[in-house]
């Protein structure tokens, strides 16, 4: 009986900051959904026309959806442009959106007292928080030495 000698193989999928960076931008497409969610909500809440709420359910889903594709089929497998295009649309320009409104009120009004802290409202900050937090996160960790070596590996 012949005896077989196993030689170690080198991991051949992402590394750890790739797989982490996939974790939080899908952590971050995910609380985009979740603030969707609380937003349709309350618009139903608010007396908001269905066509409007349906227009924005649909433009999001086409959007995280995309965005989903984009992070599990090409960022995950070591694409360059999707890390580019998830370094560009999400941290810069997603971030912006996400943090836009809360410094425009704080500028504009700022009284902490006319805050009406509701459950939603604590749910949709909770959310909007771990979304901001994920994206924060993603980024360098996307830039990190062992994924520049993943992206720039083929």
């Amino acid at each position: 009986m012949a005896t077989t000698i196993r030689i170690h193989e080198a991991p051949t999928g992402p590394p750890l900051a790739v797989r982490a960076a996939t974790a939080a931008w899908l952590l971050a497409v995910g609380s985009g959904v979740a603030e969707t969610v609380v937003g349709v909500i309350g618009a139903i809440g608010d007396d908001t026309p269905v066509v409007a709420i349906a227009a924005q359910i649909a433009f999001r889903a086409v959007v995280y959806g995309s965005l989903f594709v984009i992070i599990d089929r090409y960022f995950r497998q070591g694409v360059p442009w999707s890390r580019w295009l998830l370094a560009g649309l999400l941290g810069i320009v997603g971030l912006a959106t996400l943090v836009i409104g809360p410094l425009q009120w704080l500028i504009t009004n700022g009284d902490f007292t006319t805050l009406h802290p509701d459950a939603t409202f604590a749910t949709f900050a909770a959310i909007r928080t771990v979304h901001i937090l994920a994206v924060l996160a993603a980024v360098p960790l996307m830039f990190a030495p062992d994924a520049n070596r993943w992206f720039h590996r083929k």
